[in-house]
């Protein structure tokens, strides 16, 4: 008797666990992704970084297998491979920014909130970066939707501010980019991303200072 009571409470736990590992939040399951993103962008040498992202990427492809519907796991399946892309460069990057693009516009469909609106700021950046037809899909007025529309979910964010303002500085639109950029600055930390922050903060104010350079 025992012997069953224990098998049976084993048997419990076990079940017990597998509920939680399947009540784990978004948030908790992307943590360890965007951890490492950060590590990859910020830390390592731009030679190193293509082949650690193509790694991270094969890891949030199985977050995303496993949980199909979950946005926050697609969302950070696009902007790894978009990451990758970047660093990989190239012609031969257009590849990773297609599967970047898809990824991102099936989190879009799913949930256009998720992470603040975080599918339309990284859609408005592929739209933004990638070469025009015929040779990619780059597209300056969908990117400058997607900016406002990632704005309009997310005012206060150093991403879409940054980014937006990046955009318009490409445009030739200085003036209207620098209340985006000092609005970056200015962003609320984001709790777990101290890192992310701290990098994304140096690059907004490089490009202030390019700026301002520019401008005397």
């Amino acid at each position: 008797m025992n012997t069953l009571i224990r098998r049976l409470l084993t048997i419990a736990l076990l079940a017990s666990g597998c509920q939680l590992a399947a009540a784990t939040s978004p948030g908790e399951a992307i943590r360890p992704i965007q951890t490492q993103w950060a590590e990859i962008k910020y830390k390592l040498p731009e030679k190193q970084q293509a082949e650690r992202y193509h790694a991270l990427a094969l890891e949030v492809r199985k977050l995303v297998e496993t949980n199909p519907d979950m946005a926050e796991a697609l969302i950070w399946e696009g902007i790894v491979l978009s990451s990758e892309a970047g660093a990989k460069g190239g012609l031969g990057a257009l590849s990773l920014a297609k599967e970047a693009r898809d990824r991102l516009e099936a989190a879009r469909s799913l949930n256009e909130a998720a992470l603040n609106g975080s599918a339309y700021t990284s859609l408005a950046t592929l739209y933004a970066k990638v070469p025009r037809w015929p040779i990619g899909f780059g597209d300056m007025e969908r990117a400058e939707s997607y900016f406002k529309k990632s704005l309009g979910i997310n005012p206060d964010g150093i991403d879409p501010n940054y980014f937006y303002g990046e955009f318009l500085v490409d445009n030739n639109r200085v003036a209207e980019a620098r209340p985006f950029l000092e609005k970056a600055l200015k962003a609320a930390p984001r709790p777990g991303r101290e890192l992310a922050d701290r990098g994304r903060r140096q690059e907004v104010q490089a490009l202030l200072n390019k700026l301002n350079q520019e401008a005397r």
